[in-house]
């Protein structure tokens, strides 16, 4: 039987778009009420919310940069104001970069490391605040924190403080009973990687055990799985989901 969420209250940071609104609407079916984070993109998280509604489920919609505390505290107080609790937070606003060493700037590493790794810290400080024990969160990394490629070292230094965040942060929440884990993906087709996948998705594809590249779905479930009572044994760890990339 597959296990529900019925009950839960959920938090997606980047929920507007890609992988952050799949795993948004892949909870809401499992039956989590959502509060569905955006930076800017305020027309695509109401049409996820939109989405969750008209499948009978529950969404409300929270937005602002996540670099800024009040951003994070904002989208909290909406959990708890509109469904009475928060218990699950997934990670999913972040920004991709590619570039050589000779083509980062200054600002993009401010870019890069405030968004992927201070959104992240913000979030995750907010929700542990008044997240109700036995909680779970699940951060997004990447493979390349991993197993790093020319031309994505800088995004790739902001995944692998991801992967210390919530090893750091598993352990200290861990008196609580909630669990800290991240997941990371290998190339997503998402509007995000739609260059990268136009220039090497079939390259990609073909290193993978399974030929293709990932779809936003594939990263959902393996979130979901992680936030349910399934994983209940599970923290402080990294899953890479990625096709089997060889």
């Amino acid at each position: 039987m597959m296990e529900t969420l019925e009950g839960k209250v959920a938090w997606v940071t980047g929920g507007s778009r890609g992988i952050g609104a799949e795993t948004a609407k892949l909870l809401a079916r499992r039956g989590a009420s959502l509060v569905v984070g955006y930076g800017n993109a305020r027309d695509e998280a109401e049409a996820v919310a939109n989405a969750i509604a008209r499948s009978g489920g529950r969404a409300v919609i929270s937005g602002g940069d996540v670099r800024k505390s009040e951003t994070a505290d904002a989208a909290v107080s909406a959990a708890i104001d509109n469904f009475g609790r928060l218990d699950i937070l997934v990670t999913a606003a972040g920004v991709n970069h590619w570039s050589k060493l000779e083509g980062i700037s200054g600002e993009d590493v401010t870019v890069v490391m405030d968004v992927n790794v201070g959104g992240t810290l913000q979030a995750i400080r907010a929700a542990a605040a008044r997240m109700t024990d036995g909680g779970s969160i699940v951060t997004l990394s990447s493979r390349f924190a991993q197993n790093v490629q020319p031309g994505v070292a800088l995004y790739a230094a902001s995944k692998a403080a991801v992967i210390a965040l919530t090893e750091g942060f598993a352990k200290e929440l861990g008196g609580r009973g909630i669990r800290v884990n991240s997941v990371a993906p290998g190339l997503t087709e998402t509007d995000m990687t739609r260059k990268a996948i136009a220039e090497r998705g079939d390259a990609v594809a073909a290193q993978t055990s399974l030929g293709r590249v990932g779809q936003p779905e594939d990263i959902a479930r393996v979130i979901a799985m992680l936030v349910s009572e399934d994983a209940r044994w599970v923290t402080g760890r990294t899953i890479r989901a990625d096709g089997g990339i060889v």
